[in-house]
């Protein structure tokens, strides 16, 4: 049993760099591996920010919340979606369980977080957050609290998808500094049993400067000045963790976590395109240029499926008596599935080599399926390619990202280590029963791990998913903060 338990979260935080590639050259990383345990942890089906973070705090799965994305279908109809927000989070989380126990919990960033929920704590609103002058914190006199300390608060970085790479690496650089800086002042001098935390800024550079250092990727330089940009973030993050575990009270348990990893991006499939060349999706007038996906484009008596672009795909199908115009009678949908998902998995590159796509369907991976869910989810080259929404492209295949530049896209395995910050404070390198890698570790496994830090028996289905009462909720955002998102998100690659 613990007194305290702080969970590090590392949005996008990958294994092969932390435990391989630069072990050496992160002390702390490796230090705290070496006096616990640690190892891939892998995530949730898709691997993307929402909903990931929320399953680990939860122990429940996208099906079981009913969140697939960062925009969902509402409903059954065409063109009505809303955005994850923490209304709709309708699973009880970490702080949720520990406040009937009595426990204060301080939770800084994590996504689905916004708007803020009252908790038995203290509490800062995630990237989502429209802007500081929203009330992002619980209670609410925290965010002038924040403000007097450290400026205006920074959720995430701006124009992400950008050639100004300078001044990107920049904002990453501020926003972790302030972040961690946050977190070690809010540690010291709140009460609290439980402090989790999310930083995206690895997310950030990932996406951003993957190909400058990674050898295999299809737009690689040698020699360009942008070689070292992640690897020295990676150094500057392991001081901050360093920093901060050396803040902690001794008698407090360590996570360091990341929802998924990251892998190279070699290309994207235009998804919406192929299901148009297959005849799945039939518009009613063609188009010879570019141009985003819209509903109202489709001639929805003709069409039988249609997909939504992302890190990962989504396809929905236009089922009789579901979809307002469905015409897939309900007896060849299982059917329809099938070849689908041959014809997809089948599918290789430009010269026909396999590029490994992996499909799932919903029913299958999940406890769970709530809300309306994609009828087939995609891994277009097993992550290494991204769903491409729009539509009239010359080819199926593109180099280049519809949504402005993106080096990386997520991958399926993220970062675990756990060990007791005593051990880390007294200078230790090492101890017995230490740097033990290992395996079989899942995201699910998380929130089981703190309660019993705290000697708490989950409730039954924490990490294995139980029934929860998922509704509907209301949306919380107001017109011009959901366009102003929906911009963001696609800036982000989310859509």
């Amino acid at each position: 049993m613990s007194r305290k338990v702080f969970v590090i979260g590392l949005d996008c935080a990958e294994p092969s760099l932390i435990f391989e590639k630069w072990r050496d050259d992160l002390p702390n990383l490796q230090r705290f591996s070496n006096l616990g345990v640690y190892g891939d942890l892998e995530s949730a089906i898709p691997p993307i920010t929402v909903p990931a973070w929320m399953c680990m705090m939860t122990g429940k799965d996208p099906g079981t919340l009913g969140i697939y994305g960062f925009r969902n279908r509402s409903d059954n109809s065409y063109n009505r979606l809303h955005f994850a927000n923490s209304a709709r989070v309708q699973e009880p989380t970490l702080w949720d369980i520990l406040a009937q126990s009595g426990k204060k919990t301080i939770a800084l960033g994590v996504p689905l977080t916004y708007p803020p929920r009252p908790i038995n704590g203290l509490l800062v609103g995630d990237f989502l957050t429209p802007d500081t002058n929203s009330d992002y914190t619980y209670p609410s006199n925290l965010k002038h609290e924040i403000r007097e300390q450290f400026g205006e608060y920074h959720f995430d970085t701006k124009d992400f998808r950008t050639e100004e790479k300078d001044r990107l690496l920049a904002d990453i650089y501020t926003m972790t500094h302030q972040r961690f800086d946050v977190a070690r002042y809010l540690a010291k001098n709140k009460e609290w049993d439980f402090f989790v935390m999310v930083e995206m800024g690895v997310d950030r550079i990932h996406h951003a400067f993957w190909k400058y250092f990674d050898t295999a990727h299809p737009k690689y330089e040698a020699g360009n000045r942008f070689e070292n940009a992640i690897h020295d973030y990676y150094v500057a993050v392991d001081a901050e963790v360093g920093k901060l575990i050396e803040t902690l009270d001794e008698d407090t348990t360590v996570l360091i976590v990341s929802d998924h990893g990251a892998k190279r991006m070699d290309g994207g499939i235009c998804f919406n395109q192929w299901l148009i060349e297959e005849g799945y999706l039939v518009l009613k007038e063609a188009t010879a240029c570019e141009t985003k996906f819209d509903v109202n484009l489709v001639d929805w008596e003709k069409t039988t499926a249609w997909g939504d672009g992302g890190y990962y795909g989504r396809l929905f199908l236009n089922i009789e008596g579901r979809e307002p115009h469905g015409i897939l009678p309900a007896a060849d949908v299982e059917c329809v599935k099938a070849e689908l998902i041959a014809k997809l998995e089948a599918l290789g590159d430009e010269s026909g080599a396999s590029i490994g796509t992996k499909v799932y369907r919903p029913e299958e991976v999940y406890a769970h399926v709530r809300n309306v869910a994609p009828d087939l989810i995609v891994y277009f080259g097993d992550l290494h390619w991204r769903s491409v929404g729009s539509i009239g492209h010359p080819s199926i295949w593109t180099r280049e990202n519809d949504t402005g530049p993106d080096d990386a896209n997520h991958a399926q395995f993220g970062i675990f280590l756990m060990a007791e910050a005593r051990d880390f404070q007294r200078g230790l390198y090492s101890k017995p029963g230490g740097g033990e890698r290992k395996t079989g570790l899942s995201l699910y496994d998380i929130a089981p791990t703190v309660l019993r830090a705290f000697g708490i028996e989950p409730p039954q289905g924490v990490g294995r998913n139980s029934i929860g009462s998922a509704t509907d909720a209301e949306d919380v955002y107001s017109e011009e903060e959901e366009a102003e998102l929906a911009r963001r998100l696609e800036d982000l690659g989310y859509l």
